[in-house]
Formats: C-alpha cells, sequence, structure tokens
C-alpha cells in the first residue's frame, strides 16, 4: 500500500505542480531547499507529494477501496497538509513563526485550493490501484446520502468555480482570495445542488425496497407504522432539547425577534416559541432520514453537526431570508455576517444528534436479545468507519468553519 500510495501521490503531485507553477506559487516549495525557482519546486514538490502519498496509501490500507471514499479522504488529507505544511513545517524551515493568524491563512488560500486538488487526484489515483478488496454492504440511507452530496458540491464548486471557470474565461487559473469570494455566492448553491441530487437518487432507490427500512437486518421484522411513529417522537424531543442548546446562542445575538417575524411578531417570547417549533420539525426530518445511522456517540456526533451545517445553508442562509421578503445570503458578507448563527447550528445538530442517539439505543424490540442487538450495531458501525461517513464529517466541517472565515475580506 505504501508504493500504490507514493504513486498515486506522485500523480496528484504532477497535478498539484502543474497547477501552481503559473501561479508562481512553486518558488516557494523551492526555497526549502534555498533554491527559489520554479523547476527546483516542481521536484521538491513531485519528492513530498511522493511520500505523504505513501503515508496516505498506509493509512488507506483496509479502507472501503472505492473512488468515492478515497477521494473524499483525499479532500481531508489535502487540507490536513495545508495546515500541516505551508502553515506550519514550511515556516518553521524557513525561520519564520507559523502561520497560523487568519491574515496569513488567507494569503495561503491558493495553497489550499492546490492541497485539496491534490488529495482529491491522489484519492482518484489510489482508488485505481488498490485491488478490489472486501465488498462493503452497508446500505446507505438519505441523510448520509445528502451530506455527501454536500461534499461533493463542495468539490464541484472547486471543479467548476476555481479551476474550469477561469480557464474557460481568461486561459489562466485565479485562486486569490479576492477571485474566491467573487465566487463564493455560488457556493451554497452547489452544496445545496449536491445534497439534494444525491438525497433524491438515495430516496428512489429506497422506494423500491420500501420507505425508511432499517440498515438493522435484524429489526426488519417491525412494522414501518411502529418504526416511524417512534422516531417521530424521538425527533421532536431531540430536536426541542437542540433547539434550547441553540437558544443560547441566539439570545446574546439578539436573533429571536427576527425569527417572530416569521409569524408577524417581534418579540423575543413568541421568536422562541417558533424556534422551537421549527427546531422539533428540523429534528422529526433527521430522525426519519438517519434513523438507523448512528452506532456510536461519534456517529451521532457527526451526522448531528453535518445535518446542523446543511440547515445553516438551507435555512439560515436561504429559507429566512426569503420568508421575510429578502434575497438569499448567498454572497461572503453574508455567510460572514451569518457565522454566530453557524456556530448554533452546529450546536444545535450536535445535541440532535446525540440525544437522538441516546433515545434510539434504548429500543429493541422484545424478540431481539441485547447481545444480537449489539453485534449488529457493532458491525454496521465497523463498517461506516471503513466507509466515507468520517471523511465526510471532517470534510463538512471544514467547509462549515474554514471557507466563511477564509474569504472574508
Amino acid at each position: 500500500m505504501i508504493a500504490r500510495g507514493a504513486l498515486a501521490g506522485l500523480v496528484g503531485g504532477l497535478v498539484f505542480g502543474a497547477a501552481m507553477a503559473p501561479l508562481g506559487m512553486l518558488e516557494t516549495v523551492g526555497s526549502i531547499i534555498r533554491v527559489e525557482s520554479t523547476i527546483s519546486g516542481f521536484a521538491v514538490n513531485l519528492v513530498i507529494a511522493a511520500v505523504i502519498g505513501g503515508v496516505f496509501g498506509l493509512l488507506m490500507n483496509g479502507q472501503d477501496p472505492r473512488a468515492r471514499q478515497t477521494v473524499l479522504w483525499g479532500l481531508v488529507y489535502g487540507a490536513f497538509w495545508w495546515f500541516l505544511g505551508p502553515l506550519t513545517i514550511l515556516p518553521l524551515m524557513l525561520g519564520r513563526p507559523v502561520a497560523w493568524d487568519l491574515g496569513s491563512a488567507q494569503a495561503l488560500f491558493p495553497f489550499l485550493v492546490g492541497h485539496l486538488l491534490y488529495g482529491a487526484v491522489t484519492g482518484l489515483a489510489l482508488a485505481a490501484l488498490m485491488p478490489a478488496g472486501p465488498k462493503f454492504r452497508q446500505r446507505e440511507g438519505i441523510g448520509p446520502a445528502m451530506i455527501c452530496g454536500v461534499a461533493y458540491g463542495f468539490a464541484a464548486w472547486l471543479a467548476v468555480e476555481l479551476i474550469l471557470r477561469p480557464l474557460v474565461a481568461d486561459g489562466r487559473l485565479d485562486w486569490s482570495p479576492t477571485y474566491a469570494r467573487a465566487a463564493a455566492g455560488a457556493l451554497p448553491a452547489y452544496l445545496l445542488g449536491g445534497a439534494a441530487a444525491l438525497g433524491a437518487i438515495t430516496l428512489m432507490r429506497v422506494l423500491r425496497r420500501a420507505l425508511f427500512t432499517d440498515n438493522i437486518r435484524l429489526l426488519r421484522e417491525e412494522g414501518v407504522g411502529p418504526r416511524s411513529v417512534r422516531a417521530t417522537g424521538h425527533g421532536a424531543l431531540a430536536g426541542l432539547v437542540g433547539g434550547l442548546v441553540f437558544t443560547l446562542v441566539m439570545l446574546p445575538l439578539g436573533l429571536l425577534p427576527i425569527i417572530a417575524r416569521l409569524v408577524g411578531g417581534d418579540s423575543t417570547g413568541v421568536g422562541l416559541l417558533v424556534h422551537l417549533v421549527i427546531a422539533q420539525i428540523i429534528g422529526v426530518s433527521y430522525a426519519l432520514l438517519f434513523r438507523g445511522r448512528s452506532f456510536d456517540h461519534a456517529s451521532a456526533l457527526g451526522w448531528g453537526v453535518c445535518y446542523g451545517f446543511l440547515w445553516w445553508i438551507l435555512g439560515g442562509l436561504t429559507l429566512l431570508p426569503l420568508l421575510l421578503g429578502a434575497p438569499p445570503g448567498w454572497n461572503v458578507p453574508a455567510m460572514v455576517a451569518a457565522f454566530p448563527s453557524l456556530i448554533g447550528h452546529l450546536a444545535y445538530g450536535g445535541a440532535l444528534g446525540i440525544v437522538y442517539y441516546r433515545l434510539e439505543s434504548r429500543v429493541s424490540p422484545w424478540w431481539i436479545s441485547r447481545n444480537r442487538l449489539e453485534e449488529s450495531r457493532t458491525e454496521q458501525g465497523r463498517l461506516q468507519t471503513l466507509g466515507s461517513a468520517p471523511a465526510l464529517w471532517t470534510v463538512t466541517v471544514l467547509i462549515a468553519l474554514t471557507v466563511p472565515l477564509l474569504l472574508s475580506g
């Protein structure tokens, strides 16, 4: 796996070098060996790419070998090396302090795009080189598919808006923060479009089997009606708890009177009531979309936080402005202004996921022993960990916390 990873990393390094050379960024890489030229930088880049590609191959040993999984993990790996390389190791090697401040990170935004491109290409190349391992038969739900769509929407935004569009329009790449800010207005559309597309595809697959059928084979004997009623109640309760957590963010920011305007009010009390009702409705939707997908507290937190981010885009930046008679907040100033609300949505999603998991984990049909239930959950959780779920959680948090800050003026 190390050799395959090194070869895949070399492919990613070639693409990274070809993209960064016209931007004049390879001279910075060449400064590692005290020769600031494009040629030396390209050579050093290939060596580094092969080495860290070998590490990536080692880390991916035993994981699901399908391209989707390796590409998502590649994006995570590329972002990790952006932080570890240009922001940390490179400045230290040049006798400078680490670039952990916002201004330095914004100046190095082109390197972030390059590292994400490197990671995605390396992931694709590794998937092509990996042997066909054991089949992962875990059935994906609608909710996880929507989160996967968000990650793919982000990748599509990078590919179309930051690579293809400038190449077609000007014949060159432009990964400057200024250009990225201009392209950021399209990002919510890509994220929501990806979520809607994969969600719809998975919904059609699910309808062929049975709506909301559990992923755990041992629970299939329980009827759809009892499962859906129970999930609705648990989702409403979990959403209420998440809404109360979100309130801790909304109160200091004075957001509740804005929510009250949805029903023609303007008081904090009315806003709180409307907010909690909305929180329960979203909680019910989470229960129906993600039921049977959380096998421990980590996965519950991961799916919940991702769902909270999706609702920041769908609700905070899109539906809320539209319902109040304003255009969607699909621009950098609106995203930056809504950043505190993003923290609240992530906190809401985390609490929602954890509480819902705790409620559902207590349910065991009388005809199934506790040991058999736990064995099934453990196996499904193992398959989820070996698949793309942890990468999806990480990519979503990366988008949620990094992009609005790096694109702020």
